[in-house]
């Protein structure tokens, strides 16, 4: 194996385990930063002696053993040692004790033991990397950073932002979870639902923005959209009796099946009913559909509603039940809309509902609900206001109005591949 070579299998090994090496070595030593400081230490060992001594048989195990080995080295030479043996128990205190005799083989035991649930320290460092002390850029940054193990300059790079500015984020993130002592658990009782509401939101957010990019010269970022997926498989595995964790892992599934039709040849978007629905990925439709039936079951046993991440994948779900665009249950689509609308309102879904209504009733019952939105605050910089209003307006002959708003939405969007599509669709209302 050359050192390329090498490299790219410690660059795949990173990607796989980094998450559960930092959620372990957390628990330890109960500090974020130092854990992945850690995590990296381990990181760099291996860029120096895997080219040299090979792969070792199973790479996970062998960065842990590193990492803790250096975790040892710390906890010996931090001044206030017996705070930390407080927090990790009496055992290692005794280990600590006994040391000082028999090496370090005891407190690599008890270590062992404090690193046992790693699946329980993903979780918590979930919850930590998410938490509502923090802004959205931040959660995100840190969420992509340590549960993703994307670089500094691959998010900045995914996010069209300079890198100082993501390591930057990353920086004072931490060191607000420090500052403001966030405890590193799972929360539960009635912090639960607005914590995993946060965590919840990151991931969609990442996954929305390589969907539909809002800038840049790309319709789509694949790359954010896998991320995504990853990290919402994860939490289904575990937090498996959670319904909105499954309703949003089937609402990314069955999105992402599209991927693939909504670009075309030259990289210019691909409208939902334009796509070539044979290059939509079945696999990911059965996973997504597979997702919301698990939802729907937990959901089933208390007799609560869907949440808006399930409603919004049986929204997702009808379309791609459709075969063919005519096939569509539009008017289910519009119901449901109504019910997300009644769950969590928004002037977003409430334009989502009006564009179902003109699909299921007219254009004119859509365009009658989009003109009560346009004096809406929240959506005076929103793009997909005007080309939705274009499009309605468009549908009902009223072509110089249409062009005029399509070009507007495109004066707002700051995707270029988005604008050249609206500016094409003005140029069409001219004709």
């Amino acid at each position: 194996m050359t050192a390329s070579d090498t490299h790219r299998a410690i660059d795949a090994v990173w990607r796989i385990e980094s998450a559960r090496l930092i959620a372990g070595l957390t628990r330890i030593v109960r500090d974020l930063g130092l854990a992945e400081e850690l995590a990296q230490d381990a990181l760099v060992a291996a860029l120096e002696q895997w080219p040299r001594d090979g792969i070792p048989r199973n790479p996970g195990a062998w960065l842990m053993a590193s990492a803790k080995h250096r975790a040892i080295d710390v906890l010996r030479r931090q001044q206030r040692l017996n705070q930390r043996v407080e927090e990790l128990g009496r055992g290692l205190e005794t280990a600590l004790a006994s040391s000082v005799t028999e090496g370090d083989a005891a407190l690599e035991a008890v270590l062992d033991e404090a690193m046992g649930s790693i699946e329980d320290d993903l979780l918590r460092l979930v919850f930590t990397a998410c938490h509502p002390v923090l802004s959205t850029d931040a959660r995100v940054a840190l969420t992509l950073r340590l549960l993703g193990g994307l670089t500094t300059k691959e998010i900045a790079r995914a996010y069209l932002v300079p890198e100082a500015t993501v390591a930057q984020r990353i920086s004072r993130a931490k060191r607000t979870l420090a500052d403001t002592r966030v405890p590193f658990e799972v929360p539960y009782g009635d912090e639960l639902v607005p914590r995993l509401a946060s965590v919840l939101e990151v991931v969609y957010l990442i996954f929305n923005e390589g969907y539909s990019a809002t800038a840049g010269d790309d319709w789509l970022r694949p790359a954010l959209c896998e991320e995504a997926l990853r990290l919402g498989r994860i939490l289904a595995g575990l937090a498996p009796e959670e319904p909105e964790v499954h309703g949003l892992v089937a609402l990314m599934e069955i999105q992402a099946s599209r991927s693939a039709a909504r670009v075309g040849s030259g990289g210019e978007p691909v409208l939902l009913l334009d796509q070539d629905r044979s290059r939509w990925d079945r696999v990911l439709i059965r996973r997504g559909l597979a997702a919301l039936d698990r939802a729907g079951a937990l959901v089933a046993r208390t007799g609560e509603p869907l949440g808006p991440y399930a409603l919004q994948a049986a929204i997702a779900a009808c379309h791609a039940r459709a075969r063919t665009p005519e096939a569509t249950d539009w008017p289910r689509i519009a119901a449901l809309y109504g019910q997300l609308a009644e769950l969590a309102p928004s002037p977003v879904v409430e334009l989502n509902r009006a564009v179902a209504l003109s699909m299921a009733y007219g254009p004119a019952e859509g365009l009658a609900v989009v003109d009560g939105l346009v004096a809406e605050p929240a959506l005076r910089s929103y793009h997909l206001l005007p080309s939705v209003r274009g499009d309605l307006l468009a549908k009902l002959g009223r072509f110089a109005e249409a062009g005029a708003e399509f070009e507007r939405a495109a004066e707002l969007t700051r995707n270029a591949r988005e604008r050249q599509l609206l500016l094409r669709r003005a140029a069409e209302c001219e004709r």
